[in-house]
């Protein structure tokens, strides 16, 4: 039971300084030239999709939470390469015994305002949440600068891998949640998919929110994760044929996904700072995503 952020804070030292430094001895075969030549594609058409978006805080964003949360937006979560990686913490303030969690991940500008707004937003529905920081403490205030700092991603993926990896394990051995998800936008959708892909048997949802996907079966294959998928049809970034392509997949090798297809919208329908923002299509998205969620991570959790 705990009922304070200092809990999780005086625990982490101890996990960091035993369990969650030796994650960082694992080494990782290096992305394919197909995979890194695909992932550079994608960068490219996210900075044709994103060039007239800003930065502020969406209205969406801003919806304030069902009910009063805690949070801790500066929560030392991993150690990767020697450096302390800080993150946005947040949980209900009538929790008592530990709740379902979800790793939440940023969108290409990084963990700004707007994904925090949207961590406390998903724990005021019942969750603790993590929103985790894959670029090191930047925030873009360009998109070519958020360019930049996906381009590091993607040509150095062992830190993001390592940084999710014990992202997981502090939801897991501090915080104690009996389940855990993902959850992620646009970067932050691909890297909700790479998340169940390092922990294929372990996650118990991931949530895909216009994200880069593959039809590679050899990388599907080991799933046992509930997929949900919420993509646009006019997205140039991430095109519909790959997300059939990756739907055909899911199918052949009897996975258990969701995934949507909204017509006429395009690429980040739920961010209301960029130009292809959809009111209706963002809500409808946002309930299929609590849906998926309480039936994974909650009544999953009860019958457990």
């Amino acid at each position: 039971m705990f009922k304070s952020i200092y809990f999780f804070r005086t625990s982490l030292v101890g996990l960091l300084s035993l369990t969650l430094l030796a994650a960082g001895c694992e080494s990782d075969k290096p992305a394919s030239s197909a995979e890194q030549d695909a992932a550079k594609a994608n960068l490219e058409a996210m900075a044709k999709e994103h060039a007239n978006d800003t930065t502020e805080p969406s209205e969406a964003a801003l919806v304030a939470p069902l009910r009063s949360v805690v949070s801790d937006p500066r929560i030392a979560y991993a150690e990767v390469n020697d450096e302390l990686v800080y993150g946005h913490f947040v949980f209900p303030s009538d929790m008592i015994e530990p709740l379902p969690a979800v790793i939440m991940i940023h969108e290409w500008w990084g963990l700004n305002d707007n994904i925090r707004a949207m961590a406390d937003r998903l724990a005021g529905e019942g969750y603790i949440v993590l929103a985790v920081d894959l670029f090191g403490g930047q925030i873009a205030e360009s998109a070519e600068a958020a360019r930049q700092h996906m381009l590091s991603v993607i040509e150095q993926p062992d830190f993001a891998k390592e940084n999710i990896r014990q992202a997981y394990g502090f939801l897991n051995d501090v915080a104690g949640a009996p389940r855990i998800g993902s959850l992620g936008w646009c970067f932050g959708g691909g890297w909700s998919l790479n998340t169940a892909i390092l922990f294929p048997e372990d996650l118990d949802a991931a949530v895909i929110y216009y994200g880069q996907v593959t039809d590679d079966v050899n990388i599907l294959l080991p799933l046992d994760v509930p997929i949900l998928g919420l993509f646009g049809a006019e997205d140039a970034g991430i095109p519909v044929a790959s997300v059939e392509a990756f739907e055909a997949a899911l199918q052949r090798l009897r996975k258990d996904y969701d995934i949507q297809i909204y017509p006429d919208v395009g690429h980040a329908f739920g961010n209301p700072t960029g130009d292809n923002y959809s009111a209706e299509v963002a809500d409808d998205a946002w309930k299929r995503t609590l849906e998926f969620l309480g039936k994974n991570l909650v009544e999953s959790a009860d019958e457990t």
